[in-house]
């Protein structure tokens, strides 16, 4: 297994485009992946109660079990927009098909940005009919970002039955970041062949182990969603559970959904660095990860690790306040390296040197519970003035 330069598109029998359609003022907002013959599907979905039109006719697309595409804009996230935005959604996929000349059932539909404005359906129905298969994967990774500085993505590669195989991956998300299921919008490609049921209970395990273990801002958003499609062009022989194929799949999956997780919390809105959690000892690996994202996530964490501040207190606080079963006396914590808590007593370190590590743009926190044999990791971000700025303004 090894990570490769790739896009979206890398896989055997994709492609994506991407361009301007106007609903942002200049960048790219409009985009498309298709693949060449209809692929096994899979998808994770927002659990908040209050979802956008793409997000419920997504769904209804899913109970099929395999789509050939998935057409995405941004600059308007289609919520709270009543029956217009299910119809708008809707014709977005018609749009799509009427292109390719295939079934709009076939195309699922994404879409991110600002929340109770009705799309531009004929800015978007210009777009869509300029969209090619000779497009530029890159145009579409940068077409379904909002506030992001920069694309996520990832491609990893290896062989599976003496057959190459591809999965790669790409993502938006930057603000209104704490999923429980998924988060932002993510789409993985891949030239795999499994069947849509087995694709679905491993994306459901490893969003639980990755996207569901970031957090920006403690925000679930109205429209999140990772979608995978894989198509079967690398011609392996159809992977099955608990075999050889399956865990070699399964570690690609999940390099590639791990990457693209941490890249969401690199750039969460306004962070000057990535905050990782790691928490040990715990009763269960679901208390880890529920500790380690409670620290991430802390807004008295998040700001101490700004201002270069090791105060191990706020940490500590999380860990209490998590929900899970601790003893204090045994409860050891790791700053950036450093210990600074061993054993439920805190211990001397030199400043210099700590203020030196959390000037870094990657900090870590390592937490050791002996409560048993639990591990659980968790990514975040520090917050920011420019936090506060972007999201003061988003709408203005």
């Amino acid at each position: 297994m090894k990570e490769i330069e790739g896009t979206i598109a890398t896989p055997k029998g994709f492609f994506a485009d991407g361009l301007h359609c106007g609903l942002k003022k200049e960048k790219v907002d409009l985009g498309w992946i298709v693949s060449e013959v209809p692929a096994s599907a899979a998808a994770v979905f927002t659990t908040n109660q209050v979802q956008a039109a793409p997000i419920l006719v997504t769904k209804e697309k899913m109970q099929a079990g395999t789509l050939q595409g998935v057409i995405v804009n941004a600059g308007n996230a289609n919520a709270c927009t009543g029956e217009q935005g299910l119809k708008d959604a809707q014709e977005m996929a018609e749009l799509a098909a009427a292109q390719l000349h295939t079934s709009p059932e076939a195309f699922a539909v994404a879409s991110t940005g600002i929340i109770g404005k009705s799309l531009p359906m004929e800015k978007i129905t210009a777009g869509i009919q300029q969209l090619n298969r000779q497009g530029d994967a890159h145009r579409f990774q940068r077409a379904i970002l909002t506030t992001d500085l920069t694309e996520k993505s990832s491609v990893i590669q290896s062989t599976i039955a003496d057959k190459t195989v591809t999965v790669a991956g790409c993502a938006k998300g930057s603000g209104m970041i704490h999923p429980n299921m998924a988060t932002m919008l993510a789409f993985v490609t891949t030239d795999a062949a499994i069947a849509p049921a087995l694709l679905q209970a491993l994306l459901k395990e490893l969003t639980d182990v990755t996207f569901n273990q970031i957090t920006v801002d403690g925000d679930t958003s109205t429209n999140d969603m990772v979608l995978v499609l894989a198509n079967g062009l690398a011609k392996n022989p159809t992977i099955e559970a608990g075999t050889p194929a399956y865990h070699e799949f399964k570690g690609m999956l999940k390099a590639v959904l791990t990457a693209l997780a941490k890249a969401v919390a690199k750039d969460g809105e306004g962070a000057s660095k990535l905050i990782e959690a790691h928490t040990s000892g715990a009763v269960t690996d679901e208390a880890a990860r529920m500790i380690s994202k409670t620290i991430v996530g802390s807004p008295l964490v998040k700001t101490a690790l700004f201002g270069k501040d090791p105060n191990w207190g706020r940490i500590l606080c999380a860990v209490g306040y998590s929900g899970q079963p601790i003893d204090p006396a045994t409860v050891s914590i790791a700053l950036a390296d450093i210990p600074v808590f061993v054993q439920g007593t805190p211990v001397a370190f030199d400043e210099t040197i700590m203020q030196e590590q959390l000037a870094e743009n990657e900090v870590k926190v390592v937490v050791e519970l002996k409560e048993g044999a639990g591990v659980g990791t968790a990514w975040g971000c520090d917050l920011t003035y420019d936090y506060v700025k972007i999201n003061a303004l988003y709408h203005t």
